[in-house]
């Protein structure tokens, strides 16, 4: 069983061509709440997935000043997590959840 709150801590999986990238090192990076601890990522990682983590990385991406329809908007303030799976493990994460 699930805890709902591992939902509300990984928003959702990053996929670009730096994040593929580093699928081939067994590591996926997911986008996550701005109040998560390494530690519940971890945890909700391992019970979504059912994978053994090694290491988890943060970064906050701030947000940047753009113009929208002329107009200068900002966009909002970004958490990654970079979660480094044990070897041997590994997630799909184009499937979704």
């Amino acid at each position: 069983m699930t805890d709902l709150r591992h939902y509300d801590v990984i928003t959702s999986p990053v996929i670009t061509e730096k994040s593929t990238l580093v699928s081939e090192q067994n590591q996926i990076v997911f986008n996550v709440a701005k109040t998560a601890t390494k530690p519940e990522i971890k945890a909700a990682v391992e019970a979504l997935f059912g994978v053994k983590v090694k290491a988890v990385n943060t970064l906050v991406r701030k947000g940047k000043v753009k113009r929208f329809r002329g107009r200068p908007g900002r966009q909002s303030d970004v958490k990654k997590a970079v979660v480094t799976l044990v070897d041997g493990e590994s997630v799909d994460v184009t499937t979704g959840l």
